[in-house]
């Protein structure tokens, strides 16, 4: 092959190879700010779930994906069953669920699943599988030094659509008053309600003298 010729051809490969780098390096870039959400299979059934509320597969819950490298966050809105990736990472939601409205204290969680693509051998771990509750965000966390998922919102209702009214308690009964002076005749027939003044004492006879004899 001549010398020119194969400059060219060298010249050509070269090109090519850096046009695919560059288009890897963006469709990774793209991947990190644009979720890919499909359907992952079976959802799990609901368990100890109100009747009437809405199915498991028909709620919808939002997600916060956080990449701690660059402070973004990837706003995630699934179904229970479904999977999202973004870059190297891939959230599955198995489940969501939130308290009844009438319910205290309030809560709303999410059963989520994280695999990671680790780049030191491209291939691909578990680092958290568990429930995550918007209101208590420590009682699971995932420790990851790149990514980290937070629950937002579950969408679903309950049957009724409005709080169910709560029991009254029960106090203790009040002890009765005692009364400082007794009840007059006039109280006890409804009628007034001092009571009557006792009857003045009789005035003694007056005692005769001597000289009226």
């Amino acid at each position: 092959m001549p010398q020119t010729g194969r400059t060219a051809l060298v010249a050509l490969l070269a090109a090519a190879a850096l046009a695919g780098c560059e288009k890897s390096g963006n469709g990774e870039r793209a991947g990190e700010q644009t979720a890919q959400i499909s359907k992952a299979g079976t959802v799990p059934e609901q368990v100890g779930g109100i009747e009437g509320a809405t199915p498991m597969e028909q709620r919808v819950a939002v997600l916060g994906l956080l990449n701690k490298r660059n402070g973004l966050v990837e706003e995630l809105e699934m179904k229970p069953g479904e999977i999202a990736r973004v870059g190297r990472a891939i959230v599955r939601l198995r489940a969501c669920e939130t308290t009844a409205p009438w319910e205290d204290p309030p809560e709303t969680g999410a059963f989520v699943q994280l695999s990671v693509q680790e780049q030191r051998d491209d291939k691909w771990y578990r680092v958290f599988s568990g429930w995550l509750f918007r209101e208590r965000p420590d009682r699971n966390v995932i420790e990851h030094p790149i990514y980290d998922v937070f629950v937002k919102s579950c969408a679903m209702t309950y049957p009724g659509g409005e709080p169910v009214a709560r029991p009254a308690t029960k106090s203790a009964p009040e002890a009765p008053k005692a009364s400082s002076a007794p009840q007059s005749p006039a109280e006890n027939g409804g009628e007034g309600t001092t009571p009557a003044a006792p009857p003045p004492a009789p005035k003694a006879a007056p005692v005769p003298s001597d000289s009226a004899e």
